[in-house]
């Protein structure tokens, strides 16, 4: 196998840096480098300039306003706007609800949402993790009740990412209570401004604002925004997911994070040299990169698999749960070699403007953040314990 990239794809890596160095705001680039807090409207400036060039929706076909990309170019697209300190493409529409529309949706749903999802008219959350059915998401609890033309929605929904920022959330729920737990459960298209819908956040442990409650609490949904049939919503949610772990793998996030390590690796010292000279913690750092180009080659397998119309189904688990090993152990080298400095931050430091350097060297000052939010990244998307249950059943029919 051939692990050289072509002159083509070497002339796209080139095109997509040169538009990137021209075209991305650099007030933003300087907030993302700095892992200063991201206002929706950052996210929104960064897609809308994405939209014009028409390079937004990697995931969808050039008919719905895709790029028309193979697996290598968009591994390629992923690489340089991490390299260039772009914020990440907020996945609930393109990346997750597009393809299910586009697959499952009527022609109607595509007309309407398709477009909205590009224009940034409409910002998605996703509904599905609850209180007792995160993982194990096919026990969940909010309920549907057809009405004829339209479903009354009770229940909460628990870890919605940014849907404080949310006009719109798509939603697994419960339409035959008498089935068994995979069936019975429908995909409904809920806008966050119905009456009854009341959003709560939730502080992570890195003390940000980045995930929510949602209730429902007797909220009128039109029979319209059903996706596919009611009571098939499992299939359209596992089509659904498989998209998303394998974008949690975050191969490009990884390698961004491996060449921070190495440069403060050559900032910090042990016994009066480098701690990249520490053979102990040099192998540390070997093992890691090994781990990582694995997982490259495997991710570009999977997501070229994908291209060609196959949905990857057990090999999204294992890049989810090497994929968030992988990061998880990066931050703790990150930790590891900042030492002392990697003490808990001031939630002030994160706000664009913050200027005090009092607390330590300016690389050192996020690595506590970093580490508490990527303790998440094994659970959510489906714990990596769950991951490991579905590659056993796939593989050996456990």
């Amino acid at each position: 196998m051939n692990f050289e990239y072509s002159e083509k794809e070497k002339l796209f890596r080139i095109e997509v840096k040169d538009w990137l160095e021209n075209t991305l705001p650099k007030s933003i680039s300087d907030k993302v480098r700095k892992h200063q807090r991201l206002s929706k409207q950052d996210y929104q400036t960064f897609m809308t300039i994405l939209n014009d060039k028409g390079w937004l929706a990697t995931h969808w076909p050039t008919e719905y306003g895709g790029t028309g990309w193979n697996a290598i170019e968009k591994h390629i697209f992923e690489e340089e706007i991490i390299i260039a300190s772009a914020p990440r493409i907020v996945p609930f529409g393109t990346i997750m609800l597009g393809p299910v529309l586009i697959e499952f949706g009527s022609e109607e749903q595509k007309k309407y949402y398709l477009p909205r999802i590009l224009n940034g008219e409409d910002w998605w959350a996703q509904g599905y993790s609850e209180p007792g059915a995160g993982s194990d998401l096919a026990s969940l609890k909010t309920r549907a009740v057809n009405m004829g033309d339209h479903y009354i929605v009770n229940g909460q929904k628990t870890w919605t990412t940014l849907g404080q920022h949310a006009n719109k959330i798509f939603c697994l729920v419960k339409t035959d209570i008498n089935s068994k737990p995979q069936s019975g459960i429908s995909f409904l298209l809920i806008d966050m401004d119905t009456p009854g819908i009341e959003v709560k956040p939730i502080i992570t442990l890195d003390g940000e604002h980045e995930v929510n409650e949602v209730w429902f609490t007797d909220v009128k949904v039109p029979i319209k925004n059903l996706i596919g049939k009611e009571n098939e919503g499992w299939t359209y949610a596992k089509y659904l997911l498989t998209f998303e772990r394998t974008g949690i793998a975050g191969v490009p996030y990884s390698k961004t994070a491996l060449n921070h390590l190495k440069v403060i690796s050559q900032k910090t010292f042990k016994n009066g040299k480098p701690l990249i000279e520490d053979p102990v913690f040099s192998s540390e750092i070997a093992e890691l990169e090994i781990d990582l180009l694995a997982m490259e080659i495997f991710n570009l397998r999977t997501v070229s698999a994908a291209s060609k119309g196959k949905a990857p189904g057990m090999e999204s688990s294992l890049l989810k749960i090497k994929g968030t090993l992988v990061r998880q152990r990066t931050t703790e080298l990150l930790r590891k070699a900042i030492g002392p400095q990697a003490l808990p931050y001031l939630p002030e430091q994160f706000d664009e403007g913050w200027n005090d350097t009092s607390i330590g060297p300016d690389y050192a000052g996020t690595i506590a953040k970093q580490y508490f939010n990527m303790r998440k990244i094994s659970i959510y998307g489906g714990s990596n314990e769950i991951q490991k249950n579905i590659v056993a059943k796939a593989s050996f029919g456990l």
